[in-house]
């Protein structure tokens, strides 16, 4: 089984970038298979057309990327993603990476009373989070979506259990913070 990263941050001088440059190295060094999904790289189109969506309901796509990151997430067995929070949630192009890879039948089964993820073969997940507001801002004036809607909600939706949230809030932290973080992937 493989690591596989999604990455979603369109600026290369970014502390994203630097986590994406860092985690990298680890997984090198340590000779691990990874595969990396850079979303704007790659320049995944988030929005649904009308013709993928009038595939929804079957669980189809008409979007190559989509197929090929579904088989990406199949083959993988630890999974990080790399975001920034804006605006208190994850960017557009990372909701709708989840919005049109996540179908029915590859993601999640809907045939019984309550969903049934998937994608149980992750077994670990890693979400390395940037930020400008404090971490306890987030959790407790905001509501703490990342907890609350993405992890307890779409990623269980899914079948991945055995979520770690690393956070930085990079409008405060000092070098010697932000060089703690980096080493502590």
């Amino acid at each position: 089984m493989i690591t596989t990263i999604i990455y979603a941050h369109p600026w290369e001088g970014s502390f994203n970038h630097a986590i994406l440059s860092n985690l990298i190295t680890r997984l090198k060094n340590e000779q691990k298979e990874y595969q990396l999904i850079d979303l704007n790289k790659d320049q995944f189109n988030p929005v649904f057309s009308g013709n993928d969506l009038a595939l929804f309901s079957k669980g189809d796509t008409t979007d190559p990327l989509v197929i090929q990151y579904q088989k990406m997430l199949g083959e993988t067995s630890e999974l990080y993603i790399i975001a920034p929070t804006w605006w208190y949630e994850f960017p557009a192009i990372l909701k709708g990476f989840f919005d049109k890879v996540m179908l029915k039948n590859i993601a999640y089964d809907d045939s019984g009373l309550s969903l049934k993820g998937l994608f149980t073969n992750i077994k670990k997940t890693t979400i390395l989070n940037t930020g400008t507001a404090p971490k306890w801002y987030l959790t407790f004036v905001k509501g703490n979506y990342v907890k609350s809607v993405f992890i307890k909600g779409t990623l269980k939706d899914i079948g991945i259990k055995n979520v770690k949230w690393k956070y930085i809030d990079v409008k405060t932290a000092s070098k010697n913070k932000r060089e703690q973080f980096l080493a502590n992937i």
